[in-house]
């Protein structure tokens, strides 16, 4: 699943960038389209490694108050 979503994030982002500055229209792309190869790149590593990358997103967007 890693190399797969390794491969997906080149191909599709490459492909994605062509259209953006070429001057296409990339409005018919679906969003999940540039999500997907990050959904295999998590479901390919290991499960510390999964559970590494929830507690960075859950410290890097949780909005705490700081406290003097």
């Amino acid at each position: 699943m890693l190399i797969v979503g390794i491969l997906g994030v080149l191909i599709i982002y490459s492909g994605f960038l062509y259209l953006f500055f070429s001057g296409r229209s990339t409005a018919t792309l679906p969003w999940f389209l540039l999500i997907s190869p990050w959904i295999c790149i998590y479901f390919g590593l290991t499960q510390a490694q999964q559970i590494a990358v929830i507690y960075w997103f859950v410290n890097k967007f949780s909005f705490k108050k700081k406290t003097k």
